[in-house]
């Protein structure tokens, strides 16, 4: 291991010497007990943080990791059978770049399945990664059994760092995206190692009209989608960018939900100048999707028949389309920008969700509308959750279940027994 290359890096948590270790650590079980009661007060800790509470996906996380949800994951996840489980040894772990805590996330599934960790954090200077690493190192003070298991790093783009940590890990868990995922995998893994990637995606939501205009608190609707979606600036894979709205009560329910939805983003959203050219730039170009071919115009965007719904600002853009597949994502942006569709029959949105790049759905209404759909063996479409909980990270994640993906099994088949 190339001590100079190590140096390189900038560490928030852990050093060089810590990384030089970490491949004769002996490996730990799933949800070891000195995992469980570092998370715990490393939740305390976030709680007690005057930081976090400006930060509500600080907060999220400080939950997730409390004793009792710790309790809940290994009640779900735990295995039962008659092998031996540990860890797999080092994940080296490339956090996205516009998802703030992402990586403390990434960083807890590995500790709690039993591995040495590595964490390429953000290069974005985010307030949450300060508060989180914070916290992390703070309570390693009182667990020094732990400290050879964490390191939290940053580094510019670099191949001799990632050809060195990718030659020691046992996974590589890649957040990044599509071009992060090319870029990682020039960089050898050794032949037993694993990887995981999470590619590029994207969501929808899926919203009952009759069921909505059944709530009471629709404001609470409007809060929730607003954390689905601007909070991240819909940067987030699980944000979605379509809006499907089905049953009888369609306009009716429009109206109020983004009426609703409108009051929360003039209240808390932070709106930046670019953001408002990027989407009236889109805007523009949706608007040109209704226009009859010519030759300036694609003949692939004019078959949405999109229309640009009116307004007072952009700080939300709403086109409503005639058509669905999912070329339509050709042409999302980001920071309160929709796609609108009426739908008649579940059955329309195959063409959408039978897209590898179909992550979430984000439904309000009866999830059983969507068995004929699921039934028909899309390939697209990881989870169904509810409004208000795309972004609510778990073990089951893109169709990975990384409780058995970070582990290895020590099989246990004697004659006899």
């Amino acid at each position: 291991m190339s001590r100079e290359i190590l140096e390189k890096i900038d560490y928030l948590v852990g050093s060089a010497d810590i990384i030089e270790s970490m491949p004769d650590l002996p490996l730990k079980v799933p949800f070891a007990d000195d995992v469980k009661k570092y998370l715990s007060d490393v939740s305390k800790v976030l709680m007690k943080d005057s930081r976090s509470k400006q930060h509500s996906d600080v907060i999220t996380f400080a939950f997730w990791i409390r004793k009792a949800s710790i309790a809940q994951l290994e009640d779900r996840y735990a295995f039962e059978d008659k092998n031996f489980h540990l860890g797999r040894g080092i994940a080296f772990h490339i956090a996205p770049s516009n998802v703030p805590v992402n990586f403390a996330y990434s960083l807890v599934s590995g500790l709690l399945t039993g591995n040495a960790n590595i964490v390429r954090v953000p290069s974005k200077d985010f307030p949450q990664v300060e508060i989180i690493a914070d916290a992390i190192r703070v309570t390693l003070e009182r667990y020094k059994e732990m400290k050879p298991y964490i390191a939290l790093i940053r580094y510019e783009h670099n191949k001799d760092v990632n050809d060195e940590l990718s030659l020691i890990a046992d996974t590589r868990i890649i957040w990044g995206g599509d071009r992060t995922i090319e870029e990682v995998r020039k960089s050898s893994l050794p032949p037993r190692s694993t990887e995981i990637t999470f590619a590029d995606r994207y969501s929808i939501a899926l919203i009952d009209s009759d069921a909505y205009m059944e709530i009471e608190d629709k404001m609470g609707v409007a809060f929730d989608f607003y954390n689905d979606t601007y909070f991240s600036d819909q940067n987030a894979c699980t944000s979605p960018r379509v809006v499907i709205w089905t049953g009888d009560k369609k306009e009716e329910a429009k109206e109020i939900f983004w009426n609703k939805l409108y009051e929360v983003v003039k209240e808390k959203y932070l709106f930046q100048d670019i953001q408002g050219v990027n989407k009236l730039t889109s805007a523009l170009l949706s608007a040109s999707m209704e226009s009859e071919p010519s030759s300036s115009v694609d003949d692939s965007m004019n078959k949405y028949g999109a229309h640009v719904e009116e307004h007072d600002d952009n700080l939300m853009i709403r086109v409503s389309v005639k058509k669905i597949d999912s070329t339509l994502m050709n042409y999302m942006d980001n920071c309160g920008f929709f796609f609108e569709y009426d739908c008649r029959n579940i059955m329309e949105l195959k063409v959408l969700c039978n897209d590898k790049k179909c992550q979430t759905i984000g439904m309000l209404g009866n999830a059983k509308m969507l068995e004929p759909l699921v039934r028909s063996g899309i390939k697209g479409v990881d989870r169904v959750v509810s409004i208000g909980h795309t972004m609510d990270f778990d073990f089951l994640w893109d169709g990975y279940q990384l409780i058995q993906a970070l582990t290895r099994v020590v099989c246990f088949n004697l004659a006899g027994e």
